[in-house]
């Protein structure tokens, strides 16, 4: 593979190729800093092998300021290499956060992960390892061997001893590394999951609250919590047990090679000023490698998320811009569409074919798990598992830009889910606002004098999920997002469900009004009593088509049909009881 192949393979490798410049720059000012880390041992040699013998103070005085001077160049090294390292992660997460996002929300949507903030706080371990001192280790460990050179030119021995104690303390981090991988990643893991279980419970808090189920979810997060934490636990003993012996032999090897320096100069083959010189020259070989042992835990985590970020933009890349098109008009067509659902072995729905004109309103029915919601989620675009066609104005909605599409598009799904936010705000979508088509919305499913009644009125906080509106209040506020900006088509599931009278009076107005300005409209429901404002009723039963066409045409066969197994019943059950008085 070549280098241009492997940089161009996802686009985090693509991100983290463009910020090269940077880590350049990092690695020069890395090596200012790391040649004026030689600043204290030629002060030191000066001291003792210049001023001291000769006694000058203009001379003290000269070397003294230059060893100001050097450790100012190299402070200001260090912080520009730090600055650009922290300008450089923010850099990459900009560049990174819509993508990753896009990815996530893609993966979720096709039921692919279990913890949707993963890949947010993947990027965020790769930023934060790229911007902490941990990666400086990896740009001073390079010049563990010019520190090493320099004490070769102090005395040949201590340059032996100097390199055998590097490789010691090479071994000690691969014996580390060794060790504790394996440990370091099981405790991520166990420590994962357990968040991950712990937040979706608190998901669902009232039926737990209110079904006493609270002890035996929490004994089994706790069992799982206990888990994660002996797992951590038994990770950092045996990271702390490598760093413990890391740090004995790194200070016993120093002052081991104070020692052989002090038998040099005994011997009179070295300056005591060369004897401190290699001892410190030591101390500062030593020390990237020593925080290579400390880094290694934020390495493997980071290494980790950048691996598991990879899997995700292979599964789930960005994809190419589509065209821009015209607002739909309304035409809806599905095509040969199955609909099929991992561990399920027959289709949900299976080969339906339908057309549906623009300014129709089509009530689909059937008995629980006919398909209904499949249907509804594959008219939208959000069923992951679908194949086959659903065309809008014959197009295929594959080949439509969803954000372009999606402001085309009311959907009110079963299970209504709000935003924390204000009224305003969930109705509008998100978006920049129109407080009059806001206002309409609203209007039209009877919900605007309730939402004045509020202390702030449409500025109103919902809180999370809408918890501070009513049922009723949430499918209301629901049915006018679906309804926001005069959508062209809008797929209503159970939008009567927790309605009264009056709100179900509201909502049969607005689908008539819809209706009347050339929107199409698809209403699934149980309750028949909204069936007369359909044109058009399409029947499901076991993921199929079993009745499509006009609405009195539809319910007219659908009577019979119950009348006739109803007849039949009761001719079986005449039976059974002329059977029995027989044989008494």
């Amino acid at each position: 593979m070549t280098p241009g192949s492997f940089f161009d393979r996802s686009e985090l490798t693509r991100h983290l190729w463009s910020f090269r410049k940077e880590f350049l720059w990092v690695g020069f000012f890395s090596m200012i800093a790391n040649l004026l880390l030689l600043t204290p041992t030629l002060y030191m040699l000066q001291l003792y092998d210049r001023v001291l013998k000769g006694r000058s103070e203009l001379t003290l005085i000269v070397v003294t300021l230059l060893m100001v001077l050097f450790y100012a160049i190299m402070v200001v090294a260090e912080w520009l290499r730090s600055r650009l390292l922290v300008r450089g992660g923010v850099k990459m997460d900009e560049a990174m956060n819509a993508i990753v996002f896009n990815a996530s929300f893609a993966k979720n949507l096709k039921r692919a992960g279990a913890n949707p903030a993963e890949a947010i706080g993947d990027l965020t371990v790769i930023r934060q390892f790229l911007t902490g001192n941990g990666i400086f280790a990896f740009f001073d460990t390079p010049w563990t061997p010019i520190y090493i050179a320099v004490i070769f030119l102090l005395h040949p021995f201590l340059g032996w001893i100097s390199m055998l104690f590097c490789v010691i303390q090479l071994v000690v981090a691969w014996s580390s590394h060794k060790t504790t991988v394996d440990d370091i990643e099981r405790a991520s893991k166990a420590g994962g999951e357990s968040n991950a279980w712990f937040s979706s419970k608190l998901r669902n808090i009232e039926p737990v609250h209110a079904m006493g189920m609270s002890g035996s979810l929490r004994q089994r997060w706790l069992d799982l919590h206990e888990r994660s934490l002996a797992e951590n636990g038994h990770a950092q003993h045996k990271q702390q047990r490598q760093q413990a012996i890391s740090k004995f032999i790194r200070y016993t090897m120093q002052s081991l090679t104070l020692g052989a320096g002090a038998l040099m100069v005994i011997d009179g083959k070295m300056t005591i000023g060369g004897m401190i010189a290699a001892n410190v020259l030591m101390s500062r070989a030593l020390q990237p490698l020593d925080l290579l042992i400390v880094a290694w835990k934020p390495f493997i985590q980071a290494r980790d998320a950048f691996f598991r970020l990879e899997r995700l933009f292979s599964d789930f890349p960005e994809l190419a811009a589509k065209p821009s098109r015209l607002a739909p008009q309304g035409d809806v067509r599905i095509d040969s569409l199955v609909a099929t659902a991992p561990g399920r072995a027959e289709p949900i729905l299976q080969g339906l074919d339908a057309s549906f004109a623009a300014g129709t309103v089509t009530a689909i029915i059937g008995p629980s798990g006919s398909g209904k919601s499949t249907l509804a989620r594959c008219l939208v675009g959000a069923w992951p598992d679908a194949s086959g066609g659903v065309l809008y104005d014959e197009e295929p909605i594959q080949s439509w830009n969803s954000e372009e599409l999606g402001s085309h598009i009311g959907y009110l799904p079963q299970d209504i889910e709000l935003f924390e936010g204000t009224i305003a705000e969930n109705i509008s979508r998100f978006g920049e606002a129109d407080p009059a088509r806001v206002i309409e919305a609203a209007e039209r499913t009877g919900i605007h004098e309730a939402i004045l009644r509020f202390p702030n009125g449409y500025n109103s906080q919902i809180g999370e999920s809408g918890a501070l509106l009513s049922g009723g209040q949430r499918q209301r506020v629901g049915l006018a997002r679906a309804m926001y900006g005069n959508p062209s088509v809008l797929v209503l599931d159970e939008p009567n469900s927790n309605l009264d009278d009056a709100g179900e009076r509201a909502l049969s107005q607005a689908v008539g009004q819809l209706k009347q300005s050339g929107k199409t409209v698809f209403l699934i429901t149980h309750r028949h009593n909204i069936l007369s404002v359909a044109d058009r009723i399409l029947a499901l039963r076991d993921g199929r088509i079993e009745h499509f066409g006009p609405r009195e045409g539809v319910l007219d066969v659908m009577r019979a049909q119950d009348a006739a197994r109803n007849g039949n019943g009761h001719a079986s059950a005449n039976q059974n009881g002329q059977g029995k008085q027989n044989g008494q």
